[in-house]
């Protein structure tokens, strides 16, 4: 089979396609011939930063494709399903830049008639924006229709792959999702996602523009650039609502005021999905599954979320157009 490794950590010259025999699936494992596999911008972060447990790493945590063969342990009708997959490389060197892997079978989820290019955007996008929408105080521990009913939410960067997935996810819950932006362009991408109300950071007061929406502030903030939106969050959460950052704006230190944050109860929460606990993990898992399976999430630009494509003979050049933060998703085209 044709894989993409590295073998050493850097920039994307280290990627490598080469030959490789297809890996068997091990006890509680999947072989999966992947269609398409997804690039994250913690992808290139492990190329640059390591480690390299096994001596090189395919690289690729999101993708989909076709089960082929499963491992002792697993029900074998699992053969010929379609499926999604998530966090195939974490702590695991085949990732989703081949044209087979491997996984444990509970990272390989049905993808039902959905498109492959969908099912290769499912995984740490729509995971991380699920765990930045169920994790505050009055917030549910699940989503589903009607589940943000009565609910206001504000995404911080809506044209980003999170914050478009965050979008999604809300809307399809039920909640008024207002959603910041930077161009004009970007805010074309947010309200094609679903967003109610859309704010030109560049343009326009966002404390003013939330609050004729959300006189008494917001349930949550999903936050991709705390250093820079901390002063905004403080004076936007409504008693009990939360902060959920998932991004480092390359600040690195957030300052926050104790006292406007004390009474209403207010609530920071740091996401990083690879770490999420277990139990919240697999009921991210559950319902991104349910919303791709009743039409809740869509992608390309129709859905505010431009696709780019590449053979993976370029995943090198994927890698850069992620690293250089590309509007949309990146997508690698790995097998038929």
């Amino acid at each position: 089979m044709r894989t993409v490794v590295y073998e050493r950590t850097g920039d994307p010259t280290v990627l490598q396609v080469v030959d490789r025999p297809v890996p068997e699936p091990g006890r509680g494992e999947v072989l999966v011939r992947i269609a398409c596999a997804g690039v994250n911008p913690t992808d290139w972060k492990a190329r640059r930063q390591g480690p390299l447990p096994a001596g090189w790493q395919t690289p690729g945590q999101d993708g989909a494709g076709v089960v082929e063969a499963v491992g002792e342990g697993v029900d074998r009708e699992l053969v010929g399903e379609r499926v999604w997959v998530w966090e195939a490389a974490w702590q695991r060197p085949w990732g989703t830049a081949a044209e087979y892997t491997v996984v444990p079978v509970r990272q390989a989820v049905r993808l039902g008639d959905a498109s492959f290019e969908l099912g290769a955007c499912l995984g740490i996008p729509f995971l991380t924006a699920h765990r930045c929408l169920t994790s505050g105080e009055y917030l549910p521990d699940s989503l589903g229709p009607g589940a943000l009913s009565d609910h206001t939410v504000l995404v911080q960067g809506g044209a980003g792959a999170v914050g478009n997935a965050a979008i999604q996810l809300a809307s399809w819950a039920d909640a008024c999702v207002i959603a910041t932006v930077s161009s004009a362009e970007k805010a074309q991408l947010a309200a094609a996602a679903g967003a109610s109300i859309v704010i030109n950071y560049r343009e326009q007061d966002v404390v003013e523009e939330v609050r004729k929406v959300a006189p008494d502030g917001v349930h949550g903030i999903v936050e991709v650039a705390p250093a820079s939106n901390a002063a905004t969050d403080v004076r936007l959460l409504r008693p009990g609502g939360v902060v959920c950052v998932y991004a480092d704006d390359g600040g690195g230190e957030v300052t926050l005021p104790v006292g406007p944050l004390l009474m209403p109860n207010a609530r920071w929460q740091f996401v990083m999905v690879y770490t999420v606990p277990k139990a919240a993990k697999a009921q991210a898992v559950v319902d991104v599954a349910a919303a791709a399976a009743q039409g809740g999430i869509r992608v390309g630009e129709q859905a505010g979320l431009p696709l780019h494509r590449f053979p993976l003979s370029a995943t090198a050049d994927a890698h850069r157009a992620v690293e250089d933060s590309v509007v949309g998703k990146v997508l690698v085209d790995t097998s038929e």
